[in-house]
């Protein structure tokens, strides 16, 4: 049986804030443990999102993708986000929105409802440790999608 809701976040944890997608998942799927009214949620990571991930949207009733990201505005961002064909659509990593219009394309239908919490990081090169500022992110990002699985 699939879980309703999946909470997918990617990232390289060797990428300093770039770890933030993994990280929140370990967080998360920790906190979850604590509140089985949230219902049943499956976790996800991995490097970056590619178009065999439309397929772990199969059967979703909503979905929550989050990464790290240098645009978010500080500490996090959550917006829901649509099927999209964008410039990521043909290359190898891809964004959340073009996984979403691959699932519609090979689903012929609507992908389930998708948010993308971003949450702001600096720095993101090989070797760097993750920043402060990135863990004080972190714990907004945790404290929102928690306000958000509660919210139903």
């Amino acid at each position: 049986m699939i879980a309703p809701t999946l909470i997918f976040g990617w990232g390289n944890p060797s990428r300093g804030d770039d770890a933030l997608g993994p990280l929140f998942v370990e967080h998360f799927t920790a906190l979850a443990a604590l509140h089985p009214e949230w219902g049943e949620l499956e976790f996800l990571t991995d490097f970056q999102l590619q178009v065999e991930h439309a397929l772990d949207l199969q059967g979703r009733r909503r979905v929550l993708f989050v990464d790290a990201s240098l645009d978010a505005t500080p500490p996090c961002s959550l917006v829901r986000i649509e099927a999209e064909r964008d410039a990521s659509f043909t290359t190898h990593a891809m964004s959340p929105q073009a996984v979403l219009k691959v699932y519609a394309d090979i689903d012929e239908g609507e992908a389930p409802p998708c948010w993308l919490l971003a949450i702001r990081g600096e720095r993101f090169e090989l070797g760097e440790p993750l920043t402060e500022a990135a863990q004080q992110s972190l714990q907004a990002a945790l404290q929102l999608a928690a306000d958000w699985i509660a919210a139903g």
